[in-house]
C-alpha cells in the first residue's frame, strides 16, 4: 500500500516569489519518484472555437527565474494549432503521494529554435523518428498503416527498423534533424498557485499573480508578485 505523504502547509509568511518554490517540489518529485512520470501535467487550452480542451504533456523543466515552464510538441497537433490561434495555456500538477499540486497559467510562445534543436537531438533515435513520421492529430485508417509509415521514415533516413532493431542500439550514428513542424513551447508564468493537502480537509492553498508584458525574443518583462492565500 503507497504511503500518504504527512500533512503540511505552505510557508508563512508566503515567499514574495512562488517559482523558486514550485521548482523545488518539481525537483522533489523527480527526487523520490512518486510517480512514473513526475513531470506530468495536464495542459488545457482554448481552440477557436472558444472551446477547451486538455491533455497530458510532460514538462521539461521549471525554469525560477525569469518564471516559465518548458515542454516539447508537434505544432501542427491540435494544441498547437489552438496556442497559435490563442496563446495563453493553463496546466496543473498532481503529485498525490507528496500531498501537493500546483497550477500555473500565462501565455505561451515557442522556445528558442536552438533550445528544441538540442532537446531534440538527446532524444532517442526512436522517438526523433516518430516525431517526424508522426502528423499527430491528423486520422490515420489502422496502427498498421502508422507502422508502415515509420519504417518508411526510418528506410528514408538510412535508420534500422525500429521494431526489430536490438533494444541495446540506442544510437547507431544516425544524423536525424528536428523537423520544423516539432518544438518547444515557453509558458510564462503569470498566474501560479500551491496547494497542499491538509488534514479533515483543511488544504493550505495560495494564489501568486503578476502582470507581464512582451519585451521581444520570446520574453516577457513582468512586474513583482502580488499575493493572497486561498481557503480551500
Amino acid at each position: 500500500m503507497a504511503m500518504h505523504a504527512p500533512f503540511q502547509t505552505l510557508p508563512e509568511p508566503l515567499p514574495t516569489d512562488p517559482m523558486p518554490l514550485a521548482a523545488t517540489w518539481f525537483r522533489q518529485a523527480f527526487d523520490e519518484q512518486v510517480q512514473r512520470n513526475p513531470n506530468a501535467m495536464t495542459l488545457a487550452t482554448i481552440g477557436a472555437d472558444g472551446r477547451p480542451s486538455a491533455r497530458i504533456v510532460l514538462c521539461k523543466e521549471i525554469v525560477a527565474d525569469p518564471g516559465y515552464l518548458v515542454f516539447y510538441t508537434n505544432y501542427r497537433s491540435r494544441k498547437g494549432r489552438e496556442l497559435a490561434a490563442h496563446p495563453w495555456a493553463a496546466v496543473v500538477f498532481l503529485w498525490d503521494a507528496l500531498g501537493r499540486q500546483l497550477r500555473v497559467e500565462g501565455p505561451v510562445v515557442h522556445a528558442l529554435p536552438s533550445e528544441s534543436d538540442d532537446y531534440f537531438a538527446s532524444r532517442p533515435w526512436r522517438s526523433r523518428l516518430s516525431a517526424i513520421a508522426s502528423e499527430q492529430s491528423a486520422p490515420v485508417a489502422s496502427r498498421r498503416l502508422l507502422e508502415e509509415r515509420l519504417r518508411e521514415t526510418a528506410e528514408r533516413h538510412g535508420a534500422p527498423d525500429p521494431f526489430s532493431a536490438p533494444d541495446d542500439d540506442q544510437e547507431p550514428g544516425l544524423r536525424l534533424p528536428r523537423p520544423a513542424h516539432w518544438g518547444g513551447y515557453r509558458l510564462w508564468a503569470a498566474a501560479v498557485e500551491l496547494w497542499c493537502e491538509g488534514e479533515h480537509r483543511l488544504h493550505d492553498r495560495a494564489r501568486w499573480r503578476r502582470v507581464i508584458a512582451p519585451a521581444g525574443d520570446g520574453r516577457f518583462q513582468a512586474e513583482p508578485w502580488q499575493h493572497e492565500r486561498l481557503q480551500p
